[in-house]
This record gives structure tokens, C-alpha cells and sequence, in this order.
């Protein structure tokens, strides 16, 4: 999910790859940016980066 974001696709985009809802996508999404501290997509996709988990 975190490579999904990391490259940029919207949560309608990622559902669509992983044969998941749009709702629930954004959900695991939400979550991601929760455990990693993060407020925005680019912000998690920096510190997925920076620690080497995408």
C-alpha cells in the first residue's frame, strides 16, 4: 500500500489494483499516515523514503 502512495495513485487507483473498495483503500491509506506521522501522501511518501520502505 505505502509503494501505491509513494507513487502517487489515488485511493479510487489503488483500490482498483488491489480488487478492494475505494472506502477501504482510504482507510488503510488513513491508517499509514497515522503510523507513520504523517499528514499528507508526499509527507508519508518523504519518511518511507528516508527509511527505506519504498
Amino acid at each position: 500500500m505505502l509503494k501505491l502512495i509513494a507513487e502517487g495513485l489515488s485511493n479510487r487507483q489503488i483500490a482498483a489494483r488491489l480488487h478492494i473498495s475505494p472506502s477501504t483503500a482510504g482507510v488503510h491509506v488513513s491508517h499509514i499516515l497515522t503510523k507513520l506521522g504523517a499528514t499528507t501522501r508526499t509527507e508519508a511518501t518523504a519518511i518511507a523514503f528516508r527509511k527505506g520502505l519504498a
